[in-house]
């Protein structure tokens, strides 16, 4: 089989990659909120309780991701909510290529200044790297504009700034503790570079379909 195949649309749109993907999207960002329980827990006890929606930041772009599916597999059924189904694509591709990235560079980060990557720091690498490919390898087949993808990139901005100014981002490899400014300037400016990611797959696409 030409391995052209494997990024066709016709393999990647297929029923059962769709679903094999929203299975493994799914059960990922159960886990994903799993792994921000104690945090969340945290937060809950300490901080004001609308912060605590901007804690989980991974998880929640996994389930945008995985949302974005359901559009792809009930096309027919959900065709109606374009509206929401252009906000769920922008924030999936926006906040998967963000954390995808940032997840990574962060534990890379950690381990050069001395901690340890342990066995699951390897399976959060795998995981937070396929959340970015998948991402972008998606937009060729989501609706989305690049006014509601700028929306996106705002909101992800919102989500940095009450990140960084109450305290709540990911916990961060204690090594990095001292290398905090660092770390909120590398965020801030990993969300601009996720926008114009998105926008350039965004270009990609519509130069495609006018092909």
């Amino acid at each position: 089989m030409n391995i052209s195949y494997w990024w066709s649309r016709e393999f990647l749109t297929s029923r059962g990659f769709l679903w094999l993907l929203f299975i493994f999207n799914l059960l990922g960002t159960i886990y994903g909120y799993y792994w921000y329980g104690h945090q969340i827990g945290y937060t809950v006890a300490h901080n004001p309780l609308w912060q605590v929606i901007f804690v989980p930041d991974s998880p929640t772009a996994s389930l945008f991701f995985t949302l974005s599916l359901c559009f792809l597999i009930w096309y027919e059924p959900l065709k109606r909510f374009k509206a929401i189904r252009v906000l769920i694509e922008s924030l999936a591709v926006v906040t998967s290529v963000k954390y995808g990235v940032w997840a990574v560079s962060i534990i890379f980060a950690g381990a050069y200044q001395g901690n340890m990557i342990g066995w699951q720091d390897w399976m959060l690498v795998a995981s937070h790297t396929a959340m970015a490919v998948e991402a972008l390898l998606y937009v060729r087949f989501y609706k989305f504009g690049a006014g509601i993808l700028l929306g996106a990139g705002l909101w992800t901005l919102l989500n940095d700034m009450v990140d960084y100014t109450y305290g709540v981002f990911p916990w961060l490899p204690v090594q990095l503790m001292d290398d905090l400014i660092s770390v909120r300037n590398f965020t801030v400016t990993l969300t601009v570079l996720s926008v114009l990611a998105g926008w350039l797959a965004l270009r990609h696409r519509d130069r495609s379909n006018r092909a």
